[in-house]
């Protein structure tokens, strides 16, 4: 079953330095049929404008990704970790007990167009720590590239059983197989494909349950980020 979400159905917040869409509830945006998809509790598409961003602030319990999807992103927080994040890098922290950090748009010139999601951890209590990693395009080019999981054999670490996969296709077609007991959550980065037949644009969406695999084709450049999640939790 695929479940198409267009992005003109998710929340958005508009003021001067930012625009987002929110996929989940968050912050003043609530609809208690929107909290999470299992483990995955926030994704928020955002753009920044040049020298603006999120000053210090706190998480805790949560596992944060972020993916740069156009521009450069300043990230600092209060374990003195300091760096720049360009497009196609991928940066997970874990908040833990508790992390004060800063995200702004590095360029006083050009907009910050990133993908945050948030993830609940597998346990509470984590130390907090943070890593980034750049993946080149011809990485991710026609094929479905493991940049995030919990078992990492050149990605990112996560606390919890969900792997993120990035793919720039173009005019290709890519298949994905769903282990028993898992799900899928899919999102269009650009460009437009087709998922099992069914036409997704930029920055639509879509839930995936009950399904051996997916057929993700594009008839040119691009881009779709894809989670793949146990559906052995909490309430769907």
């Amino acid at each position: 079953m695929l479940d198409i979400i267009k992005n003109q159905e998710n929340f958005k917040t508009d003021i001067e330095w930012l625009t987002s869409y929110h996929h989940f509830s968050f912050g003043e945006h609530h609809h208690p049929d929107k909290v999470n998809f299992g483990h995955l509790r926030v994704f928020n598409d955002d753009t920044i404008q040049p020298g603006k961003g999120f000053g210090f602030h706190q998480h805790h319990d949560m596992e944060i990704v972020t993916y740069v999807v156009e521009g450069t992103l300043e990230h600092k927080d209060n374990f003195g970790n300091c760096g720049i994040i360009e497009p196609g890098e991928v940066q997970r922290m874990s908040a833990g007990t508790g992390i004060f950090h800063s995200e702004y748009n590095h360029s006083t010139t050009k907009p910050l167009k990133l993908l945050q999601i948030w993830i609940l951890p597998n346990q509470k209590g984590l130390h907090p720590s943070w890593e980034q990693r750049k993946f080149l395009q011809e990485e991710r080019l026609n094929k479905m590239l493991c940049v995030v999981s919990p078992k990492p054999n050149g990605s990112l670490l996560i606390h919890q059983d969900v792997s993120f996969y990035v793919c720039r296709l173009d005019g290709s077609e890519v298949k994905h197989d769903f282990e028993k007991n898992r799900m899928g959550y899919l999102f269009v980065i650009s460009g437009s494909v087709q998922v099992n037949g069914m036409q997704l644009h930029a920055k639509d969406s879509a839930k995936i349950q009950d399904e051996q695999s997916i057929a993700v084709k594009s008839s040119g450049p691009s881009e779709v980020m894809l989670l793949d999640l146990s559906a052995n939790s909490l309430h769907l």
